[in-house]
């Protein structure tokens, strides 16, 4: 079994044995695999109809049924009334999202960050197919070989691993490639092994 599914396995348990809505849900989201709370964030931003970056009760609540919990009013009264600030603007939903991802240590965060840094070749934030054609080759890869696919297929098959199945668009924020690294970093418990895989993945 792999790291990931043992991850999703044990996510699963936890989502039924948690009383806490917040830890019910980062469960949820880890169960759905390294990129769960990624597509969350997705779900969230498609109900934020007139983009003002927060939700409402209302619009918490249809979130959290679309994404596959069976939240009572009491929970999603409980999850809302932790981020709302004032009592009328409603809950932004980033901070909301930054409080879902697992912990990382100094040390793996200073790894991911390092290897988006590498990746990102023109500084703007954003990793895109040209970035990683400089940094990631696929011309050797057996389907390219065979002629079975193209370069240029496997790479953007690759870059669409950090997004959500639900809206991808060929382009990875640093708050995309975090979250999915959050869910790998939940997956390995050693600091030491997390650091060296995510390096060596990328050939720092």
């Amino acid at each position: 079994m792999s790291q990931e599914a043992k991850m999703k396995e044990a996510a699963k348990a936890k989502v039924q044995a948690s009383a806490d809505p917040l830890e019910k849900l980062r469960n949820h989201c880890l169960s759905q695999g390294y990129s769960g709370i990624l597509s969350l964030g997705r779900l969230f931003r498609r109900l934020d109809k007139d983009r003002s970056w927060t939700l409402s009760k209302d619009e918490l609540s249809k979130g959290v049924a679309q994404f596959g919990l069976d939240f009572s009013e009491g929970d999603v009264t409980k999850l809302f009334a932790a981020f709302e600030k004032d009592g009328q603007s409603g809950i932004n939903y980033e901070e909301f999202l930054d409080a879902l991802r697992p912990t990382m240590s100094a040390p793996r965060k200073d790894a991911v960050e390092a290897v988006f840094k590498h990746l990102d070749k023109t500084g703007d934030g954003v990793v895109t197919l040209a970035d990683l054609k400089g940094v990631y080759s696929a011309k050797n890869h057996p389907k390219v070989l065979k002629k079975e696919a193209t370069e240029e297929e496997l790479l953007t098959k690759f870059l669409n691993m950090f997004e959500s199945n639900s809206s991808v668009d060929g382009k990875v924020t640093k708050k995309e490639f975090t979250d999915y690294y959050s869910g790998l970093s939940k997956a390995i418990d050693d600091d030491d092994y997390f650091v060296s895989v995510v390096k060596m993945s990328w050939g720092l």
